[in-house]
C-alpha cells in the first residue's frame, strides 16, 4: 500500500512539472488517502502485535 502512495505521488509531481494541474491534485489527494490507509493499518497491526505478544 505503501508503494502505491508513492507511485500515485511521482506521478502528481511529474503531472505538476509538465502543466497538468488536474491530474496533480487527484494523484496528491488519491497519495494522502492512501497513506493514511497504511498509517492505520500500520499502528493496527503494531497494537495487535504488543497486545497478543504480552499475553
Amino acid at each position: 500500500m505503501l508503494q502505491w502512495a508513492v507511485v500515485f505521488l511521482i506521478i502528481a509531481i511529474i503531472a505538476g512539472v509538465l502543466g497538468f494541474p488536474g491530474i496533480a491534485i487527484i494523484s496528491v489527494e488519491m497519495a494522502k488517502i492512501l497513506f493514511i490507509i497504511f498509517l492505520v493499518l500500520f499502528v493496527l497491526s503494531l497494537v495487535l502485535h504488543l497486545v497478543r505478544r504480552t499475553r
